[in-house]
């Protein structure tokens, strides 16, 4: 998460298939076309995301202990994620970008098929700041997005609307990459984005559950999952535009997303009904060397990896 500014959120859940079938009873009728069942969003295994996060985690060890715009680890990083959607059948382009005296990018994978004026699109930053690996912020997010694209794949998924998928660059010296991105779209592009969901911290070691407070329908998605597994949320306000959705919603699409919290101090409310300590940081180690594959809840990130999947089969069936 970017330094400065509030905003992010985190939330799970497992969208129930329902197949209808129409009986013919009257007599002589010829039997109805069953209905096709809705596809059910598969949960997503923490173990598999936990190991994106022992792959990061690595490559900021072997080059220098960061994965930082512009530095060794966040082009490791980036071509990880990339190798990882070549092979389970995405198209994926590499946008390039300079900011601070040094070339960024952009990730994009699009799978194949759907409605390609109506796009459901998820992302995150890749990207950590200098001073450590950035597992929580925002390996988590990007880790959670990576397997939901790669259960995707698994699944055969071939919803109604295109999805598409973005790791983003710069996002600690600004939202560079992606407001490069949103700049960089046509306006006629940019209209057939439905949605964007945000992914940013989502691990935090004490964490909380929030949901941006953004547009009605990703908002209450997230909310229904939430409800299903009997957490309760919070709207998120620690950083309202301090995240990559903001320049999307500057330009007018939709967006949402989860957070688990940074460097706000969890509440003793906060901590009777999410556990966890009240009186500390929900994220200890946010921007810090003490980031690492030491800092994530379990708990946390399994069930906003669900709930990444969760949105994503919702809103683009």
């Amino acid at each position: 998460m970017k330094l400065s500014v509030p905003g992010r959120a985190t939330v799970t859940t497992v969208i129930a298939a329902a197949t209808l079938l129409v009986g013919g009873s009257i007599a002589g009728a010829a039997p109805a076309t069953p209905r096709p069942a809705v596809a059910a969003a598969p949960d997503i295994p923490v173990a598999n995301v936990k190991a994106h996060l022992t792959q990061l985690q690595s490559i900021a060890t072997a080059n220098g202990g960061n994965r930082a715009h512009g530095r060794t680890g966040y082009k490791a990083s980036l071509d990880y994620v990339k190798a990882k959607l070549d092979a389970a059948g995405y198209t994926t382009v590499i946008q390039q970008f300079t900011t601070s005296g040094r070339t960024g990018y952009n990730l994009i994978a699009d799978w194949p098929g759907g409605d390609t004026n109506k796009v459901v699109m998820a992302g995150s930053h890749l990207d950590s700041v200098t001073s450590g690996a950035g597992i929580n912020d925002n390996g988590s997010g990007s880790a959670a997005v990576l397997e939901t694209a790669l259960a995707v794949s698994r699944a055969g998924y071939q919803p109604t609307k295109h999805l598409r998928f973005a790791w983003w660059g710069a996002e600690e010296l600004g939202l560079v990459g992606s407001r490069y991105y949103v700049n960089n779209l046509s306006s006629t592009n940019r209209a057939k984005i439905s949605g964007y969901l945000n992914f940013d911290m989502i691990g935090s070691p004490n964490p909380g559950y929030f949901v941006y407070d953004d547009d009605p329908t990703i908002e209450q998605t997230f909310k229904d999952y939430y409800a299903g597994l009997g957490v309760p949320t919070e709207i998120e306000t620690e950083g309202d535009g301090r995240s990559d959705h903001a320049p999307f919603k500057n330009v007018g699409v939709p967006v949402g997303g989860l957070f688990s919290g940074a460097d706000y101090i969890k509440t003793a409310a906060q901590a009777a009904k999410w556990g966890g300590t009240s009186g500390l940081a929900f994220d200890r180690c946010y921007h810090s060397s003490c980031d690492t594959t030491s800092n994530i809840n379990d708990t946390a990130l399994n069930r906003n990896s669900d709930a990444v999947a969760y949105a994503i089969w919702a809103l683009s069936a």
